[in-house]
């Protein structure tokens, strides 16, 4: 039993740590929708904030139809929307680039956010 435990462990674990990749990109639908979709679109065309088609690996700041939009500070950033970026992004705004102008406090449930970014990633 002893060698079972110590076999079954550390895969059970790495199932455990493994979940957030294995969100659920139609519940971040439901996410964007109800927190993102206000401001953002899917389909290249901005609102009020830039359109989300295709963000992850973008520029921050950098899409051409929205570009006298964004702030200084978000044109500055430096960033790139990695599936990481857009997770510390999305979960406080403020904190990852002080001085922009969303007007979001961020997402607090994990969950939400790992769905959030699994949907972003399926944008194009």
């Amino acid at each position: 039993m002893g060698s079972f435990l110590k076999t079954a462990l550390p895969v059970l674990l790495g199932l455990a740590i493994a979940s957030p990749a294995m969100a659920d990109a139609a519940a971040g639908s439901k996410v964007f929708k109800s927190n993102c979709g206000v401001c953002h679109s899917t389909t290249g065309a901005p609102g009020v904030g830039p359109s989300l088609a295709g963000v992850v690996g973008r520029k921050a700041g950098s899409l051409a139809n929205f570009k006298s939009q964004y702030s200084p500070a978000m044109k500055a950033s430096g960033l790139t929307w990695s599936a990481e970026e857009l997770e510390k992004y999305i979960t406080n705004p403020a904190k990852v680039v002080p001085g922009n102008r969303m007007p979001f406090a961020g997402l607090h449930d994990a969950a939400q956010v790992d769905s959030l970014v699994a949907y972003l990633k399926t944008l194009k």
